[in-house]
């Protein structure tokens, strides 16, 4: 039996050889993997649980199985559901030969096996091989989607986003303002323009602009809240929207520590560059829900701050045609 228990390892690794009484004599390496206990000399019938057919009470009814399919499992916590086929070996006894069928990507992972413990021939050995290019490919595509998402969103994030300043653009502000308007909510919009910009530019040069415009951007971050927008819409003009926030003393202040911070100088190779900002507030109580209106609105106000003598904030005020309701100027202090 030394010999043929040699070759049956190398054949068939989970199989179980059984004597004329039915008890185990030897098994396949595989087979010693599945986390049972000792079973040379235990029955068979005992060591595993043969639940079809039900009928099989002794070894003489085992026998008569011959070439039928026998389903087994596993007298452990895990249950592991086996196929098995019997053969007479010729003198009383039998050698069943054993899969784990469907279950084996389970077996595989509950038992740590690798394709060493299958014969060289089993079909079970290129699904493996099957399964792990998948589980490759999977992680490969994960990867690749991962990328292509991070690179979708990174686009989607610049093609918002103004270059220069870092604030959203025009076109990330009117999917804002349009989302504001369709809500029907309450919010304000200030339009402000830098006073005295194009003579930085002309005097100091495009780099010294490209410096105040990040430093107003810089001061219109610091000044508004996070729900809040703040917008570069063209060269040195930028747009603010403040959802649920329509106090007038509020937007006021907030206006006026937005003409005092950009007042302040900027330097830009040792030379002081000096602007100054008008600005036009809209308030919109939820009752107009036209985007281009409500921009227009803040337009006016704001050019009702410029004639009024620029560094000054202005209210939109329905009734008044030029829209002027007031204006403001940055209090030193406050």
């Amino acid at each position: 039996m030394t010999v043929s228990g040699t070759i049956l390892d190398s054949l068939c690794p989970m199989h179980v050889r059984l004597d004329p009484e039915g008890c185990i004599v030897g098994m396949g390496a595989t087979l010693s993997k599945l986390e049972l206990p000792p079973l040379k000399g235990e029955p068979f019938l005992e060591a595993f649980e043969l639940h079809r057919p039900r009928t099989i009470k002794t070894m003489r009814d085992l026998l008569e199985t011959r070439g039928r399919t026998l389903y087994i499992r596993l007298r452990t916590p895990k249950r592991t559901p086996l196929k098995g086929i019997l053969v007479p070996d010729g003198e009383g006894g039998a050698v069943i030969n054993m899969s784990f069928g469907i279950s084996v990507i389970d077996a595989v992972r509950d038992y740590a096996l690798t394709s060493t413990d299958f014969a060289a021939t089993d079909l079970v050995v290129e699904m493996l091989y099957l399964v792990e290019a998948k589980s490759a490919a999977m992680n490969s595509s994960i990867h690749l989607n991962t990328r292509l998402h991070g690179a979708k969103t990174e686009a989607e994030r610049r093609a918002a986003t103004d270059g220069l300043t870092g604030l959203v653009n025009r076109r990330a502000l009117d999917q804002v303002l349009a989302r504001a308007c369709k809500s029907a909510e309450s919010f304000a919009i200030m339009h402000m323009d830098l006073d005295y910009f194009k003579q930085v530019n002309d005097t100091y040069g495009h780099a010294a602009g490209d410096l105040v415009l990040r430093r107003v951007a810089e001061i219109m971050m610091e000044v508004t809240r996070k729900e809040d927008t703040a917008a570069r819409v063209g060269g040195d003009e930028f747009v603010l929207i403040f959802p649920g926030l329509v106090n007038r003393e509020r937007l006021a202040r907030i206006a006026e520590r937005l003409i005092e911070r950009i007042e302040m100088p900027v330097t830009h190779d040792g030379r002081a560059c000096h602007v100054s900002a008008s600005i036009g507030i809209c308030i919109n109580l939820g009752t107009d829900t036209d985007p281009a209106l409500l921009l227009d609105r803040a337009d006016k106000a704001l050019y009702a701050s410029k004639r009024a003598g620029r560094a000054q904030f202005s209210f939109y005020r329905a009734d008044d045609s030029r829209g002027e309701s007031g204006s403001g100027t940055a209090m030193a202090g406050e």
